[in-house]
């Protein structure tokens, strides 16, 4: 098994601490801007920053799914989705840039092994990084509208 990671940013036009709130609100702003790939979204606690637990099912192609409960844990500019189904983590960083903000994603899981794993490796952070991209190019537009 190895590592996998598939890692995305975007620049927005907004104070930092606007685009962290934005990132951590399950509740209105997540649902608003995710992707078709995204499906069954809930929430399950909470709904903003840290302790809220999540839901979804993350289509990443037509034949492959992951059933996520993520677990949302903040820190500074800092949002963490922990996967309680598998070692999936996804991170998303707010920083300064300019005079707006950087946002950037990645998500990491370790990868199956052998030649599917060879696979995996290769091929999937690609799709990741275009939902990735998706996502933060709806935060993007939300924020800057």
């Amino acid at each position: 098994m190895g590592q996998v990671t598939a890692t995305t940013a975007v620049q927005i036009n907004a104070a930092p601490e606007a685009v962290a709130a934005a990132v951590a609100d399950y509740a209105t702003v997540r649902p608003a801007i995710l992707p078709a790939n995204y499906r069954d979204y809930r929430v399950d606690a909470g709904g903003t920053g840290d302790g809220t637990v999540v839901h979804w099912i993350l289509q990443a192609t037509e034949k492959r799914s992951r059933d996520v409960l993520a677990d949302v844990t903040v820190s500074g500019g800092t949002v963490t989705e922990t996967d309680r189904n598998s070692t999936m983590v996804t991170t998303y960083t707010v920083t300064s840039a300019g005079s707006g903000s950087q946002v950037e994603t990645t998500t990491t899981w370790k990868g199956a092994g052998g030649i599917g794993g060879f696979f995996e490796k290769t091929f999937a952070p690609m799709g990741l990084k275009r939902i990735q991209g998706e996502l933060l190019g709806n935060l993007k537009s939300r924020l800057e509208s």
